[in-house]
């Protein structure tokens, strides 16, 4: 079948250069190479160990205050040159993004993460005011093109949040955890549905951690066995620390 697409200019979402397809095979292969599965991550949460965690195979925080969830597959470090391009999706709407965002995901690690028990996968959820003034939810957008097996259901709105007076991207860390108590429930339709099942939550960050413990304890609370976590892009050490700081 003859595709318009060949006749219509298309461009990198990363480097932004010409070319055919919207990830180019430059930058790719840069980002298999800078990828966090290629580094020594906290099982748990993904974060890149210190020396001293590596034996343990959790990172000091998790083993001190283990979180609900049971792991986390984190795509790149927030430093990465993906940065931009989740930039671009969540805040000038630029939806082919998320095309570009889910083929870096499929190419490096869905192939990886096939061998995991898993019935459902949900995108952490926007409020639906959230929802109405961006348009659309962007962990929504790169999950649902996502390569996963035919096993898997994927579940738009499985997970429902209330709304957040703030902006929690703009608080500390410490506030944050506070804030996110209460602000997610399950959808009475689904609830049956989740129980004693193996659940995949799809975020396009995690920060603190807050948003998906407080999450995975919804869901375990509502009878999930087991929860996962697939992370686009994972906050880096440093910059935590300065968020614990606001």
């Amino acid at each position: 079948m003859f595709s318009l697409a060949k006749l219509l200019p298309s461009a990198c979402i990363i480097c932004e250069s010409f070319q055919d397809d919207l990830v180019c095979l430059a930058c790719l292969k840069k980002l298999s190479n800078e990828a966090l599965w290629n580094y020594e991550c906290c099982r748990q949460c993904g974060i890149c160990l210190t020396a001293d965690e590596l034996q343990a195979g959790r990172c000091d925080e998790c083993r001190a205050e283990p979180p609900y969830f049971d792991e986390s597959y984190c795509l790149a470090s927030y430093d990465s040159c993906l940065q931009k391009a989740l930039h671009d999706l969540k805040y000038t709407k630029r939806i082919s993004v998320a095309h570009g965002l889910a083929r870096v995901w499929n190419d490096i690690l869905s192939s990886r993460l096939n061998y995991l028990q898993i019935d459902f996968a949900l995108p952490v959820p926007l409020s639906q005011t959230k929802l109405c003034e961006r348009g659309f939810n962007q962990s929504w957008e790169i999950l649902r093109r996502i390569q996963i097996p035919s096993t898997i259901q994927k579940l738009a709105f499985a997970l429902q949040r209330h709304h957040a007076s703030q902006d929690l991207a703009r608080i500390g860390s410490s506030s944050r955890t506070q804030m996110i108590k209460g602000m997610f429930y399950v959808n009475p339709r689904y609830q049956r549905l989740i129980e004693r099942r193996n659940v995949v939550i799809f975020d396009d960050v995690m920060t603190s951690k807050a948003t998906l413990n407080e999450i995975a304890y919804v869901l375990k609370d509502n009878g999930a066995s087991r929860i996962t976590n697939w992370v686009l892009l994972r906050t880096p050490r440093y910059k935590i620390k300065r968020l614990q700081h606001v």
